[in-house]
């Protein structure tokens, strides 16, 4: 796991810097490192983004390779950054299945898009029909940046072993 920088997000998730938040407790020694106090689940930061889609806030989160986001029209999305993978996690304020399996050993998702960010406009391909489709309102910006410092922050090496290839995608 990665060392959280001054200027980072706290992962206790408040939202403040966690240069401002956790760090001069942790050295004060009244907590332990945010890194030992998290136990991080997928499922629940799609909730957190689902219910701020529900609300129509304009949000955008990062765990990982994983960066989330919620649009002001009730739409939110998960996005893969090592391999371009998306899946749609609410519909016009409307909540939907989130296609994950989560396990202490694993994280599977069943994702039904790709993506690409292509002069500052996110596109999504649905792997169903191969339609490529724009995102409008989509805050591209945060998300290549946020797709850049999750691929500073991560040996490529490291990026390929995120991913555990089914007996049917080693064969393509």
């Amino acid at each position: 796991m990665s060392k959280v920088g001054r200027n980072e997000s706290c992962p206790c998730g408040s939202g403040k810097k966690y240069k401002n938040c956790c760090l001069p407790l942790q050295k004060e020694g009244k907590i332990s490192s945010p890194m030992a106090q998290l136990r991080v689940s997928l499922l629940a930061e799609i909730t957190k983004i689902q219910q701020d889609a529900e609300a129509g806030r304009a949000t955008l989160r990062e765990l990982g390779v994983f960066i989330f986001f919620s649009q002001e029209n009730g739409d939110a999305w998960v996005l893969e950054a090592s391999d371009s993978d998306a899946v749609q996690v609410a519909d016009n304020g409307r909540v939907l299945a989130a296609p994950v399996d989560e396990n202490p050993e694993t994280i599977e998702v069943n994702w039904s898009h790709t993506f690409a960010v292509k002069e500052h406009k996110l596109f999504i391909t649905d792997y169903a029909d191969n339609q490529e489709t724009e995102l409008a309102n989509a805050p591209t910006q945060q998300i290549n940046a946020a797709i850049r410092r999750i691929m500073n922050r991560y040996s490529k090496a490291l990026l390929d072993r995120v991913h555990v290839r089914s007996d049917s995608e080693e064969n393509v």
